[in-house]
């Protein structure tokens, strides 16, 4: 009885506010599914050989870390990343970010769920964090999407969500034409302890793209600062490896 009536009020959600597809917004048919069949092929899943710390993709299996990560040291024990950061990847988190469409993370936390169920539950984290946004830029939006990230995997994994786990406080500046040592300087200062239950230790990161690992660097950082032993990633997105 529960099921049927879970399938029929999802139903009249599908008339009254159709679901639109994450890669090319249209209405997704059929009813029930998170993206257009059409349209999951033009995402690029994440395939082997990866890093072993970052996730992106190595050229070769003899190959353990890509060049960022040999040559910067990370907090971090390792990232799982999903899908490709290209440009259908780029347009659809811009439709989250500045065109609320907040719907298309349901989509992207299941294929993070069922891409990596089996790594998630070994990580056994005690708490999900999802990296902050400033609150400035959280009320603009009126949502984090690392947060919304986060609260998708946490209904698979039965694991606490922290939102206030770590603290956005400082408004950094554009970090497209830094390099890697000057992003991680920039965003040092960002990122101040929040609030973790008491006794955590293992924590995984949420956010939606990985380029040169320099937030999820500060943040992992930040939360070593805090307590915590062992700290992973999970990202939607990675950049392309070098």
């Amino acid at each position: 009885m529960v099921r049927r009536l879970q399938k029929i009020t999802g139903r009249a959600e599908d008339l009254f506010f159709p679901r639109r597809c994450p890669v090319c917004f249209d209405i997704v048919k059929p009813y029930g599914e998170l993206i257009c069949p059409g349209c999951a092929g033009k995402l690029s899943p994440v395939k082997g050989p990866v890093c072993k710390k970052c996730g992106k993709s190595v050229g070769s299996e003899s190959v353990e870390y890509c060049l960022d990560c040999t040559r910067h040291p990370r907090s971090f024990e390792y990232n799982l990343a999903v899908f490709h950061y290209n440009d259908c990847a780029s347009r659809s988190m811009a439709g989250v970010k500045y065109k609320n469409k907040r719907e298309f993370l349901d989509f992207y936390g299941e294929a993070a769920w069922l891409r990596f169920e089996r790594q998630l539950l070994h990580m056994a984290p005690q708490v999900l964090v999802p990296v902050p946004v400033h609150p400035s830029r959280k009320r603009a939006r009126g949502f984090n999407q690392a947060e919304v990230l986060a609260e998708r995997l946490a209904a698979h994994m039965g694991v606490p969500v922290c939102p206030d786990g770590l603290a956005r406080v400082k408004k950094t500046a554009p970090q497209k034409e830094l390099d890697p040592s000057q992003r991680l300087k920039n965003l040092q200062q960002a990122f101040a302890p929040g609030k973790l239950p008491s006794g955590v230790k293992t924590v995984l990161l949420t956010d939606d793209i990985y380029t040169t690992g320099s937030t999820l660097e500060a943040c992992a950082r930040t939360l070593k600062a805090m307590g915590a032993e062992k700290v992973w990633g999970l990202t939607i997105f990675v950049g392309q490896g070098a």
